[in-house]
């Protein structure tokens, strides 16, 4: 019994699809992405959408299933728009820069923290206390802003570090006399 996926994927103009035994690869006008998916997936493009269905309905399957639609959607969607990851500074003194394509921030340490930025990914600092993460892999966006968090998270006393945009920093009570 074989189900096809109830949200095929839509794929734009501009962008092509290979499908391979146990890979899907996308090339789009903002570069190409690799994927390796399940040997049970069953991956085929038609019609302009890419259609993923699964071989039975058990728990493990209907898993690997989501999953691999939701990998292979994000390829499409990384080359078409691509992704980005917005993280604030707050703290005296703490502060970002950009050298040449590296980060450089001040976050209270005696030196400045470096990060390297790799191939696929740009960062961008509209103002010192804001970081934009831009890149074509969602994955690789997430995995390089938490790199970046992780130096200085933010602390629940007075709630400095570096934090993503938006995110609640839930405060503790300090001492009293």
């Amino acid at each position: 019994m074989s189900r096809i996926g109830r949200k095929p994927i839509a794929v734009p103009d501009g962008v092509t699809v290979e499908i391979r035994p146990g890979s899907v690869a996308v090339r789009g006008p903002k570069g190409e992405l690799q994927e390796r998916v399940s040997p049970e997936m069953t991956v085929k493009q038609e019609d302009g959408q890419v259609i993923v269905t699964r071989p039975t309905d058990r728990g493990d399957h209907r898993a690997l299933h989501g999953l691999t639609r939701t990998l292979v959607a994000n390829m499409v969607t990384g080359v078409t728009q691509g992704f980005e990851k917005r993280l604030e500074i707050q703290g005296v003194g703490y502060r970002a820069a950009l050298r040449g394509r590296d980060l450089e921030m001040q976050l209270g340490f005696s030196h400045p923290v470096t990060v390297k930025a790799p191939e696929d990914i740009t960062f961008e600092v509209p103002q010192p206390t804001q970081i934009v993460v831009t890149g074509i892999s969602k994955q690789r966006v997430g995995e390089i802003a938490a790199q970046i968090r992780k130096w200085r998270p933010p602390e629940p006393y007075k709630g400095k570090g570096v934090r993503y945009q938006g995110e609640h920093v839930i405060r503790k009570v300090g001492k009293r006399a």
